[in-house]
């Protein structure tokens, strides 16, 4: 049956208000747990230094001869290493008309959109400090850009076929080698390689597709099913792996979206950090006619304290 003739209906009249919603709907993840673990502090130069050492290699032969002179032991110096501090922004533009008329969800448009820009502008860094990318020290034509974790972990190194570990000082990258199938004992040889080092860790980050490689290994795998965690009054079985306790410390395990998703970083996060000049500056630029703009930046880099103290294993598939 129709709409009888003559009848007024929502389809022809004309001035029925709009009905948009007065909330904006996003999901953009904006975790950034590798910023949010590792410790901040400040630089003073482009490029950051800082220094590592080791002790001597323990030796059993360590003997001497009662009464004779003592022979002067040999000193190593330390070793002096550098990162480049990387500029990176967001611009938001937004004309003076967008700003003073009445819009849905947001008072000022530029508010809104300086919000959602430092947010974009976290994830960035998270990236960029997580990232398999060498140090480039830049010039009046090409930007600076420091060097990722990747770049850094050479000593405890588990990589595909053709796999090549980096120099261990962020001037080169890693070459992951040929994808292959993520098990316990790739993970558990860099655990105790670390341990060797005298490593102490306490993170393994990884992507969705390895995390829940991981946890697969509470369904079964060549050593057998780990515990799997019943509660029958919930009606809910807990098959995950959070907290990875080894022979060598229980470490929790932290997803992240912005790291190289083919990765697993075995992590003692105490050992790195991110190095500011300017952690974060909201600049209003100046005006070049009806419209308003806002840089927001941060120049910082990454501080590898010791790579020694972390492990990488690459080229990893489900």
């Amino acid at each position: 049956m129709a709409t009888p003739a003559d009848t007024t209906s929502t389809y022809g009249a004309i001035g029925n208000r709009e009905d948009l919603s007065n909330i904006i709907y996003d999901i953009s993840p904006t975790q950034t747990p590798f910023i949010s673990g590792i410790s901040h502090g400040e630089a003073t130069a482009t490029n950051h230094e800082w220094q590592t050492d080791s002790l001597a290699t323990a030796s059993p032969s360590n003997a001497v001869i009662e009464g004779n002179d003592a022979t002067t032991t040999a000193a190593t110096p330390t070793v002096r290493l550098g990162n480049i501090t990387q500029i990176s922004d967001k611009v938001p533009q937004v004309t003076r008309t967008q700003r003073q008329i009445d819009s849905a969800g947001r008072g000022d448009e530029m508010d809104y959109q300086v919000m959602k820009m430092a947010k974009e502008l976290k994830r960035d860094m998270e990236s960029a400090l997580l990232a398999n990318n060498a140090k480039v020290s830049g010039s009046t034509s090409v930007a600076r850009e420091l060097a990722g974790v990747e770049s850094w972990l050479a000593t405890n190194f588990d990589g595909g076929v053709g796999a090549v570990a980096p120099t261990g000082d962020g001037t080169d990258v890693n070459t992951p080698g040929t994808n292959r199938p993520f098990t316990e004992a790739q993970l558990q040889g860099v655990l105790a390689s670390i341990w060797d080092e005298g490593g102490e860790t306490d993170t393994i980050m990884v992507g969705s597709t390895i995390k829940q490689a991981m946890s697969g290994i509470v369904n079964g795998g060549a050593a057998g099913a780990a515990q799997r965690v019943v509660d029958g009054n919930a009606k809910t079985v807990t098959t995950a792996i959070d907290i990875y306790v080894s022979d060598f410390g229980s470490l929790a395990v932290v997803p992240n979206r912005f790291m190289v998703q083919t990765s697993m970083l075995v992590l003692d996060l105490s050992m790195w950090a991110m190095a500011s000049i300017t952690e974060f500056m909201e600049t209003p630029l100046a005006k070049n006619g009806d419209s308003d703009r806002v840089q927001l930046l941060s120049e910082y880099t990454l501080e590898a304290r010791n790579e020694k103290s972390s492990g990488i294993i690459t080229a990893l598939t489900s």
